[in-house]
């Protein structure tokens, strides 16, 4: 599945009309788009299969990523400059490094050059190819629920945390160790099951990144300053990467922040620190530095304190008394099982 510049491999043609793709040797028929943001469009596809099998005849590491259907989700990127470029082909690359059923997988992806034809000039599109989950995002179904009052039932939270927990766990203690870095309900797509809880699947590895960072100067720390503002959802960006010392190791607890910013959002469908931004003189990034969550008013609150506790326990503004993914995962087991009986 390595990345081809040939235009033969991915024939780019008429998408918004609905016309057909090609990713390397398989053809797919746009059906209706998904979704867009910045230069990248999601389109639901389906393969038009010839003699050759296929989807189904690559070596997919895990077959139960083929549809049954034939129907996937492709992410189309446009490329204007080499910066782009390398940032495309290094999402390919961390998504190709992991394999776990609950981080969405690529299971194929092509980068072709495509001549501009009003200036002459050369640019690239990227085209990668996922399993399809039509229920929508974290982000989507807390918008619904908002709108209609509702609540996930206290296990159902549990349950669909525990999910990002395995996904992010298998990153974290990859070899070596990366961080997410743009855990989020946006970045969480959900599969609804009669009489189950929802499945959670982790998405988006373009700002994932190897987690340990040694940060020695100023200048490297106003660079991480940089680089995360534009790659970290600022609602759940930990505290060290808003104001990074300029001595400090940087390590993938800089996730466990977001996860527990997530778990918030699971539970009340914002983030703890979004509140500050409807304030006259609030500021998100001082109610971060703070960790000044304030919880929704009421006399009967939809949730336990245990969970209320956990949350605050992830959210700790020093990141070296934060603790680990495999701390966070012997937590939630516990609280599962205390609230299954």
């Amino acid at each position: 599945m390595g990345c081809s510049f040939s235009g033969l491999n991915a024939l780019y043609d008429a998408v918004n009309g609905g016309g057909d793709v090609w990713i390397n040797e398989n053809r797919f028929k746009i059906l209706r788009q998904l979704g867009e943001g910045g230069f990248a469009y999601v389109y639901l596809v389906k393969e038009v299969v010839s003699d050759g099998g296929g989807i189904a005849g690559k070596k997919i590491k895990n077959p139960s990523h083929i549809s049954d259907d034939g129907t996937y989700a492709m992410k189309k990127v446009l490329i204007q400059s080499e910066e782009q470029l390398a940032l495309v082909r290094e999402e390919i690359h961390v998504s190709s490094l992991f394999s776990h059923p609950n981080l969405l997988p690529l299971l194929d992806h092509a980068i072709i050059a495509v001549k501009d034809n009003q200036q002459g000039s050369w640019r690239h599109e990227a085209y990668l190819l996922f399993p399809v989950h039509l229920d929508g995002t974290l982000l989507d179904n807390a918008n619904t629920m908002q709108t209609k009052k509702e609540f996930y039932p206290t296990l159902t939270v549990l349950l669909i945390f525990r999910q990002l927990c395995a996904g992010l766990k298998h990153m974290h203690n990859f070899d070596p160790s990366y961080a997410h870095n743009d855990v989020k309900p946006g970045n969480v797509l959900i599969t609804h099951r009669k009489g189950q809880p929802p499945v959670a699947i982790l998405m988006d590895f373009g700002s994932a990144r190897p987690a340990k960072r040694e940060i020695r100067s100023r200048s490297q720390a106003l660079q991480l300053q940089e680089w995360a503002a534009e790659h970290c959802s600022a609602p759940f960006r930990a505290p060290e990467l808003w104001d990074c010392p300029s001595h400090t190791d940087i390590d993938a607890r800089t996730d466990i922040w977001s996860l527990g910013c997530t778990l918030y959002a699971i539970m009340y469908s914002v983030s703890p620190f979004e509140y500050a931004l409807g304030e006259s003189g609030g500021s998100l990034q001082l109610a971060i530095m703070n960790a000044q969550v304030k919880w929704p008013a009421g006399p009967d609150p939809p949730y336990p304190e245990p969970l209320h506790q956990f949350v605050m326990w992830m959210l700790q503004p020093q990141p070296a008394v934060r603790p680990h993914i495999d701390d966070i995962i012997i937590h939630v087991d516990k609280l599962i099982s205390k609230f299954s009986s």
